[in-house]
């Protein structure tokens, strides 16, 4: 288990509606109107998650980038340097829906035109790289076509969504709650994701939820066989 690096506290993050052209997924409003509060939860990387780390650094598929590896279904971010090194590991918020594709044109629409069936965060190997949104505000855009960018919860997210209440909590199921961008704890974003990004770039691997692992990361079954043979 990596041991969270960054602290969790001050998750009154960034005043910025994060909507971009295209218009970034960024702003659900909807959600439960009361979630228990509880202290950061601890965080254990899933099987899928640690065996995609480990072909990544063995195979140097990053190509000496720093990557994160996000698990949709553990609602949780893995942050490596570009050797391979852990950083860090936190909870994130995604999208609302199950899914890994984004559908064709969703990036173009506005937040009240994209449907509750498109508000997916996509699977996949992405090259992420810093670029402005709305109101000459940075993130780090993971599917800039798709309108998808890891970036902290929007400073005018509605209350009712709860979202910091949500990162803390350990129930990786009530993490769902954008339009399909994903949020993370701002203090990790500014300590941690952003310095590590903000030069070059990097690679970000978002792990399926409703495909098999190896639809999404065809060379995990070349790296397996290969592991076999000694």
């Amino acid at each position: 288990m990596i041991k969270i690096s960054v602290p969790l506290a001050g998750l009154a993050l960034c005043a910025t509606g994060v909507q971009a052209a295209p218009t970034p997924n960024t702003d659900a409003r909807s959600g439960p109107s009361e979630l228990p509060r509880r202290t950061a939860p601890t965080i254990t990387a899933s099987p899928d998650a640690e065996r995609v780390a480990a072909w990544i650094a063995a195979s140097g598929d990053n190509h000496a980038l720093p990557y994160a590896v996000i698990d949709k279904n553990s609602a949780s971010l893995l942050l490596y340097d570009g050797r391979g090194k852990p950083v860090a590991q936190v909870p994130v918020l995604i999208g609302i829906a199950p899914g890994d594709d984004a559908t064709p044109g969703v990036g173009s629409k506005t937040l009240g035109e994209i449907g509750p069936a498109e508000k997916t965060t996509p699977a996949g190997r992405f090259l992420a790289k810093f670029g402005y949104a709305a109101g000459r505000q940075k993130v780090l855009w993971v599917d800039y076509t798709n309108s998808v960018a890891i970036h902290p919860i929007p400073g005018d997210a509605a209350k009712r969504e709860m979202r910091r209440e949500r990162l803390l909590s350990p129930e990786p199921d009530d993490n769902r709650i954008t339009f399909g961008c994903i949020n993370v704890p701002r203090a990790f974003y500014g300590s941690a994701l952003r310095p590590l990004f903000q030069k070059k770039g990097g690679y970000v691997y978002i792990l399926p939820d409703t495909k098999p692992l190896e639809d999404v990361f065809p060379r995990l079954r070349v790296h397996a066989l290969t592991a076999h043979r000694f």
